[in-house]
This record gives C-alpha cells, structure tokens and sequence, in this order.
C-alpha cells in the first residue's frame, strides 16, 4: 500500500520508500539454509518453521501494523465510524501492500542478490517465481475485497493497486519513485473514506498530509544501503516538523457528524489528543532523522527510515483525532505498541519493518 503500498507504505521501502511500502538494514545473523527441493526422504527439523520465517521476511509482518490506520483515519475523516465496509478496506489494504512487498523484492533480486544477499530471494530460502506469484495472488485479493466494500472503494483501490506496481517495476529508481509512493499512502487512506462512506472529499487534505510524510521517508531510503546524503534526512526532519504544527491545528470545519460535538465553549479533550498525537510523531520521527543530518552514514540513514516508519501510526491516529474521532484516534495508537510486542517475538526479530 505507504509500505504498501505502498502501496503501500509501500511501502515501508528499498532504495525509494517506505515502502509502506519496505528495506531495512542487513541483519547479522545467520540464516537459516535453503531446505533441500525435492526428494522423499524426511525433512530436516525446523524445515516448516524456517519456511513460515522466510515469508514473514520476505512479506515484512511487523510493517502491517502501520496499515490499518490509513483506513481507519480516512473514516474518521470523512467522518463516520469504522463499519463493515472500512474492514474490507483495511482488507484490501493489507492484501495490496503485502503484494507490494513480495513484489518489491522480486523487482530487486539481482540488486539484493549483491547487497543484501541474507534476503529471502537471493539467499534461496523463497523461489523469485513464488514471490511474482504471491503478489498478483494479494493484488486480485485486494481488489476483491475492496470490490465488496462497494464501487466507491473499488474506483479508488484500483489505481492504488496500479501504482503498487508501477513503483516497483519502474518508478522506484526514478525521480518519480518518491512521490508514486506518497501517491499510494494517499490513496489507502482515501479508500477507507471511499469504503466507509462513499466519498472522498472530505479525506483529501488528511490524505495529503499522510503523503507528506510518505513523501519525506521515502526520500531519506533512497540512500539507506551507501548513506551520504545529509539533505534527505534535512528535509524530512523540516517536513516532520510543519506536519505536526498542521495536525495539531483542528480542522476548521470537521465532519458533519462531529460539528456538534466540537461547537465552541465545549471543553476539548480532542484537541488536546490531537496535540498529544502529534507529539508522539514528532518524536518518533525526529530524532532519527537528526541522527541521520549529523552522520548520514547507512546504518543511521536506516534507523532514520525505520523511526519514519514507525511514526506513521501516532500520524495516522492524530489525523483521526483531528477528525473528531477520539475513539478510532486511540484505536490506531493501540497499534503501535502492539507492533512493538509482535516484533519481539522471537520467530519476528530478523523481521526488518522495512
């Protein structure tokens, strides 16, 4: 979906995002060897086990937990509660930027192959054809779901989709990679407002700032293998910066469901989440981000894409908040602990988020 996806979100991202949708820094530890293809005689122990962790690399788990929130904060934008419908958009979403992932490291198995040869492609541990395979299988998933969830959704879900594939196959290396892949943060937002409601106008100014934000991550990961680049992580660090002073400022015309809620001379408990939301981004993002301005070196640079990474969910659930919808706000805040815990786990802790 970013990711994937971005797509995104994308990614998220290699040499070009956030990827939703997407590269991370090499992990020292060993990998497991490739199980032997074919024979009858009995498996090696942990042959399963081995397999299921070289998807969940390869498909990069822990990221999905910055997805759901761009559904969920594109409901609250356009402002009505989650339903059926946004649970198929945040079907769809995840289905679209997982078949990003898979995608993306097929596009790039030669260049992994060099520098990163511990991946799952080049390191044999998944075959490159299982991969094209798995991303068209979740792209026809995504599209599906987002078709149950009703036209409106399927009209948006559809370029997404496109623009998924797009980056990966041509647009990553290019000029153009940064901004396809904000293109695709924007877009898995505007199908939860699609989804939930029918309509997208009301989401697009939360849509840009998320793409905002996509945008700058993805521009600090186009150096993350040589680093170097001391006006990438610059930038972002300013981008960071303007976001929260436009998030934390409420919306001056919410929703029609929320207009009441919000009228003046009521107390604002909203307003002060909103800014307790936008705090947590900064400082999320920020600091990685001015580590990467001192010393733009690659393991810095990649630290500074994982923390932009990461800060998508508190900019997802001050978005929401900034809707109006407290609970929805909390909800996607939820997730970033939970995304921590999952990544803990033992058999996740070779899992890049990027």
């Amino acid at each position: 979906m970013t990711r994937t996806v971005a797509a995104a979100e994308a990614a998220a991202s290699r040499a070009a995002t956030a990827r939703a949708g997407s590269t991370g820094a090499p992990d020292p530890a060993a990998e497991t060897p490739a199980p032997p293809s074919g024979g009858t005689g009995p498996r090696p122990p942990g042959t399963r086990t081995s397999r299921a962790g070289a998807w969940a690399e390869l498909l990069r788990l822990p990221a999905l937990f910055t997805v759901p929130g761009d559904a969920l904060a594109g409901a609250a934008a356009a402002g009505a509660r989650p339903g059926p419908r946004t649970l198929l958009a945040i079907g769809s979403s995840l289905c679209l930027y997982e078949a990003g992932m898979a995608l993306n490291d097929w596009a790039d198995r030669a260049e992994d192959a060099a520098e990163r040869p511990h991946r799952p492609l080049p390191s044999g541990r998944i075959r490159p054809a299982a991969a094209l395979t798995a991303a068209g299988a979740l792209t026809g998933a995504g599209l599906a779901l987002a078709a149950g969830a009703g036209r409106p959704a399927l009209a948006v879900a559809a370029p997404l989709a496109a623009t998924v594939w797009a980056y990966d196959l041509a647009l990553k290396h290019t000029p153009a990679g940064p901004a396809a892949m904000a293109a695709a943060r924007g877009l898995d937002l505007l199908l939860g407002a699609a989804a939930t409601t029918g309509g997208t106008r009301s989401a697009l100014p939360s849509a840009a700032l998320l793409g905002s934000h996509t945008l700058a991550v993805t521009a600090v990961s186009r150096r993350e293998t040589t680093g170097g680049s001391v006006l990438a992580p610059l930038a972002a660090l300013a981008t960071t910066g303007t976001l929260t002073g436009l998030v934390a400022r409420r919306r001056t015309r919410l929703p029609a469901g929320r207009r009441a809620a919000a009228a003046p001379g009521l107390p604002g408990p909203t307003r002060a989440l909103t800014a307790a939301l936008g705090a947590a981004y900064a400082a999320t993002a920020a600091r990685p981000y001015f580590h990467a301005a001192l010393n733009p070196s690659p393991p810095l640079t990649q630290r500074a894409v994982g923390g932009g990474i990461r800060a998508t969910i508190p900019l997802q659930a001050a978005l929401a908040a900034r809707s109006g919808a407290t609970a929805t706000s909390l909800l996607v805040a939820a997730l970033a602990p939970a995304g921590r815990r999952f990544a803990r786990r033992a058999a996740m802790r070779k899992v890049s988020i990027t």
